[in-house]
C-alpha cells in the first residue's frame, strides 16, 4: 500500500511540476486510472475499484476519488452507475484526441497500432491545411512561423521550450487557414506532435534534425506554393513516423 500511495504522491508532485501548484490530488489520481485503461491495465468492460476500497487503499478522500472519475466520464474513457460500479467504456467511446487523454497514453508503452493512426490523421489534416495556409495566409501568419522556426532552432526539440514552439509552429499553419473546423484540432495536433517527439527521444536522442523539413514547409508557404506546402508538410509527418517506428523498435 505504501508503495501505491507513494506513486500517486509521485504524480501528484510530478502534476504540480507540469501543471502548476493548482493541479490537486483528484488530477493525479485522474493521471494514474487515465494511464492505467490507456496502456491496457484495465480492459474495455473492466470494473474499477469503488470509492470506499480505492480511497482506503491509497488514503486519499472519497472526494478526490470521485473527481477523478468525473474527469475520465468528460473524457468518454468509463462510465459510473449506482450498484454497478464504474466501467470503463469500449475504445471508441474513448475521447483519444483529448491533450491529457493523449499524455496518458504516452505516459507509458504506446500502442503502435494508436501511433499510427495519429499520423494518418495528421497526415490527412496537416499536408492539406499547409495547402490552405500558403492561399490564406498574412503577414502575422508568416511572423508567428518565423518565430516559432527560429525558437525551435534556438532551443532545439530536446527542451520543453523547443517542443512549444514546435506546437506553436504547427498552430500557426492551423490557424492559418481561416477554416474554424480545423483550428479547433490545433490543441490536439499539438499534443499529438509533443508527445510524440519526446517519445522518440525517451532512451536516446532524435534520430535525426527535424528542423529543415519544418524549414521547407515555411518556406512553401512563405512563397503561396500550395502544392508544394502540402508535399513539404506530407513528407514531414512521413519522416516524424518514421523517427517514431525507430523509437520503437529501439
Amino acid at each position: 500500500m505504501e508503495n501505491k500511495l507513494a506513486k500517486v504522491k509521485h504524480t501528484a508532485k510530478a502534476s504540480e511540476e507540469a501543471r502548476g501548484p493548482g493541479r490537486r490530488l483528484h488530477g493525479a489520481i485522474a493521471h494514474r486510472l487515465g494511464t492505467d485503461i490507456l496502456s491496457g491495465k484495465y480492459a474495455p468492460g473492466d470494473i474499477l475499484s469503488g470509492e470506499v476500497a480505492f480511497s482506503e487503499e491509497l488514503q486519499v478522500s472519497r472526494s478526490a476519488y470521485r473527481e477523478a472519475i468525473q474527469v475520465l466520464t468528460a473524457k468518454g474513457l468509463v462510465a459510473s452507475r449506482p450498484k454497478a460500479g464504474t466501467r470503463v467504456l469500449p475504445r471508441d467511446r474513448w475521447n483519444l484526441l483529448d491533450p491529457e487523454v493523449l499524455g496518458w497514453a504516452f505516459a507509458g508503452e504506446p500502442d503502435i497500432d494508436f501511433v499510427r493512426s495519429l499520423f494518418e490523421l495528421r497526415a490527412i489534416v496537416e499536408p492539406a491545411a499547409a495547402r490552405l495556409a500558403a492561399a490564406r495566409r498574412d503577414k502575422a501568419d508568416m511572423k508567428a512561423m518565423k518565430d516559432a522556426l527560429a525558437a525551435m532552432r534556438r532551443h532545439t526539440l530536446t527542451t520543453e521550450a523547443g517542443r512549444a514552439a514546435d506546437r506553436d509552429f504547427h498552430n500557426a499553419i492551423l490557424h492559418a487557414t481561416r477554416n474554424d473546423a480545423l483550428m479547433v484540432l490545433s490543441a490536439s495536433i499539438g499534443a499529438a506532435v509533443n508527445w510524440t517527439t519526446q517519445f522518440k527521444q525517451r532512451t536516446r536522442a532524435l534520430p535525426r534534425n527535424p528542423i529543415p523539413d519544418h524549414a521547407r514547409v515555411y518556406d512553401a508557404i512563405a512563397a503561396g506554393d500550395g502544392d508544394a506546402a502540402a508535399q513539404a508538410m506530407n513528407q514531414l509527418v512521413d519522416l516524424a513516423l518514421e523517427d517514431t517506428r525507430s523509437a520503437m523498435d529501439a
